[in-house]
Parts: structure tokens; sequence; C-alpha cells
């Protein structure tokens, strides 16, 4: 009777858009983010995920769940975040993914509102869809990643991600896109689409915490999420690139630096600072006449960065003569844009 009584107040709270607190449990909540999602580890690089799209408000702050070197967990349906904090908890002392995910179950008064997805760092996968899920529900699982959805328009989407997963290449974020991008195509969400995230760790642990994270992008209200969300994964991987190449710079390597600069470039050709960072590296590398076609492009779009260049200088952070800090800065709206 008691759980009868919990699954009505929780149904009662979802159909007036509200959220209720768990007895005992400041922490956790029931709140209906019915939703597609997959959890996944790349066996080459030990990289976990997780990756969901919704008809939810923000629906990065509850469902996706990820610790490097631990697992992933997607926890949906009447969201409780127990199973993202306790679950990775478990994994973290040990625990199977089946077997952390069997103990939230046996303590969770309601486990017939719930769907939850796991996988541990050894691929391990354990899933859950209870009997009270909305329909259309359903999970499915394969190597190294499971898929689940609740409230679809139709029949199939779990099988339909599953198949774009397995079909898809590229990084292990690109193909758990894949995966949401055909659970769209196949329908999505009866309610229609409103907020995605990805969250993706490293697969060795890290010395603290926060260590080990990859990407970690929300797109919180959106029209088109995924689009937005794939937008921004690529954003995501042209600043890794930066920073990777802020750092060989650090240690002398103006040549990784260089590489690295020119693949952020390459990933988001109209970015100015990219554009800019890059041209000061070249600079910096002795080729000052490869960076002057890339300083044209920046003045002409932005004469801002002229008084950059100046203040780097002053700073010893571009190594130019007054010579070529005046050919750099002289550069005029006027000459061809190559």
């Amino acid at each position: 009777m008691k759980r009868v009584i919990i699954f009505l107040l929780g149904l009662l709270l979802y159909l007036n858009g509200g959220t209720c607190l768990a007895a005992g449990d400041p922490v956790s909540s029931l709140r209906p983010v019915n939703t597609y999602s997959i959890v996944a580890r790349d066996p080459e690089t030990g990289q976990l995920g997780v990756a969901v799209q919704s008809h939810w408000f923000s629906v990065g702050q509850l469902v996706p769940w990820a610790a490097a070197g631990v697992g992933a967990v997607a926890t949906q349906s009447f969201v409780d975040v127990r199973y993202g904090r306790a679950g990775l908890e478990l994994m973290s002392r040990g625990v199977p993914a089946a077997a952390a995910l069997a103990q939230l179950l046996k303590a969770d008064p309601t486990p017939g509102v719930r769907q939850v997805g796991m996988i541990d760092a050894q691929g391990r996968i354990a899933q859950h869809t209870g009997k009270q899920c909305i329909r259309y529900a359903g999970h499915r699982a394969g190597e190294d990643f499971a898929v689940q959805a609740n409230l679809m328009v139709t029949q199939g989407v779990p099988e339909a991600m599953a198949a774009a997963y397995r079909q898809a290449s590229g990084t292990l974020a690109q193909r758990m896109l894949a995966a949401l991008d055909a659970a769209q195509a196949h329908g999505g969400d009866l309610r229609g689409r409103q907020s995605a995230a990805i969250l993706v760790v490293r697969g060795e642990r890290g010395k603290h915490p926060g260590d080990g994270r990859l990407v970690d992008l929300h797109i919180e209200d959106h029209p088109t999420p995924l689009q937005e969300l794939r937008r921004l994964l690529t954003l995501n991987t042209a600043y890794r690139h930066m920073n990777l190449g802020d750092h060989a710079l650090e240690s002398d390597d103006i040549e990784g630096a260089l590489v690295h600069y020119g693949q952020a470039q390459a990933l988001v050709p109209g970015n100015v600072e990219m554009k800019f960072w890059h041209a000061v590296a070249l600079v910096n590398a002795g080729r000052v006449s490869e960076s002057l076609p890339l300083f044209t492009q920046i003045f002409y779009e932005d004469n801002d960065w002229r008084e950059l260049v100046s203040r780097l200088v002053a700073a010893g952070l571009l190594q130019a003569d007054p010579a070529t800090t005046q050919r750099i800065t002289g550069l005029g709206h006027e000459e061809e844009i190559p």
C-alpha cells in the first residue's frame, strides 16, 4: 500500500509538472524526466560516457552521471538521483554494475517507475525498466553499451539506437550522439524535444573527484537540442586542441603547439581567437610570413585584436622585434583577404 501511495503522489506531481523529495533522503527526488539515453565504454581508450535527450528542462542536471575509471549511469523516467550518486559510489568500491543496480532497486520503495542504465569500468552492463514506466518503454544492451527509452512515440527506439551506435564511427561522444540521432529519427519523445547533455570521462581514475572529465556539455532549452549539442561538441574538441597547444608551448614544443592550433582552427575555421593564437605560435616559431595572412583576416574581422599583438610583445609572450611587430600591426584592411 505504501508503494502505491508514493507512486500515486509522484504521478500527481508528474501531471502537474512538480517534484517531490523521497522520504528520508533530501538529495533524492521524484522527477518525471521521460527520455532516451545511452551509457557506453570505449574498449580502446577505456573512456566512459552518457548521452541523453528529453522534453524536460536541463536534463543534464539529473540523468547523466559518470566518474573516471569507475562507470557511467543514466537515471530516468521518474528520476531518483541516488541511482547516479550511489551507483558510482558502489562501482568505485569494485561492485559490478549489475550488483550495484540490484542493491539500489532493492532499497527503492518505487522501482516500478524507474528506468536505469549502468556500465562499469570493465564494460559490464546493468539495466532496469520498471513496469510502470510510461509506454513505449524499453532497453537494449550490446558490447560495452546500453540504451534505454520511455514515453516514446512508437516502439523500436532502443533497437534503432543500438543499431546506430554499432554502425557509428569516431570518438565515443560522436558514436553516442549517433545513437541519440537515431532515436529522434525514429520518433523520439512523444512530447517533443527540449534539452540534451553528454558526459565523457577518462578510463582511468584521477587523483581528485573532478579529474578525468573530457566532455561535459548541457543544452538546457533549445528547439533542436541534438543539433546544438553536436555544434558544442565540435567546439569542445577544438578548444581541447587549443589547450593542448598551450601546454605544448609551456614545454617549448612550438611545432607541437602549431599542430594542435591548426587542428583547432580546421574544426572551427571562423573562430577569430583560434586563428589569432595559431598566428602567434607561427611568429614564435620564426614563421612570420605564414602568420601574416592569418593576422590580416583577424584584423579585418575585428580590429581590437591588433592591440593585443602589442600587449603580448610587451608581456614577452610574442617573440617579435620592433620591425616584426610593426609589420604585423601595420597590416591594413585594404589588403586582400586570402
